[in-house]
């Protein structure tokens, strides 16, 4: 969260194509809802369940959206819908992959 902050903070940020833009986002937001998984489920060994992709992906939106607003109030940057919703699906392709891998590993005894 705080290096998105950080990042967020920046007056000037390399000029992206706008969909590159959207990738970056969805990048971000994959790590950090992957760090949330882990945390929400207790480890890195942990079980992972759908209440915790669930609670991941609400949690990731909500800070996309926070991170937008917080955005508004730095100087040249502008605020994009489209950035929230790049921002959760980077989140739930990760909170869903590594539920998938749960599940895979429980199942095959890995």
């Amino acid at each position: 969260m705080a290096l998105i902050f950080g990042l967020s903070s920046l007056s000037r940020t390399p000029t992206f194509v706008s969909t590159v833009d959207k990738y970056m986002h969805a990048l971000l937001y994959a790590g950090f809802g992957a760090l949330l998984v882990r945390a929400l489920a207790g480890g890195w060994h942990r079980r992972v369940t759908v209440a915790v992709v669930a609670t991941t992906i609400l949690i990731a939106a909500v800070y996309g959206v926070s991170d937008e607003f917080h955005q508004s109030f730095v100087p040249h940057r502008s605020v994009e819908a489209m950035d929230v919703v790049a921002d959760t699906v980077g989140a739930s392709i990760a909170a869903i992959a590594l539920y998938a891998w749960y599940i895979n590993r429980v199942r095959y005894d890995l």
